[in-house]
């Protein structure tokens, strides 16, 4: 399980970028890179972090799923996912 405060950190950089999305286009397209040095880090969309949606681990994630491989073999070996069914991993 994630820290509560790394899951709070990415709700905020969620926000920061959802704010920062227009400016951060306009400047893109004037090709003004000082003006976008100038605006928070945290606002960059790259800087968000894929998390499970059940556990909050950021590694092993995949995204057609939005779940982690761990609890996605797990769904799978109790039969939560439909069209799959557990082969020697």
């Amino acid at each position: 399980m994630a820290k509560e405060s790394m899951k709070a950190r990415e709700v905020k950089r969620k926000k920061l970028a959802d704010l920062y999305a227009d400016r951060r286009a306009a400047l893109k397209a004037a090709g003004d890179s000082v003006g976008l040095q100038k605006l928070p880090r945290a606002s960059s969309p790259t800087r968000q972090r894929n998390r499970c949606k059940l556990t909050g681990r950021p590694r092993g994630y995949m995204r057609q799923f939005g779940i982690s491989r761990n609890q996605f073999r797990e769904m799978v070996l109790d039969g939560l996912i439909p069209g799959l069914t557990k082969s020697s991993w």
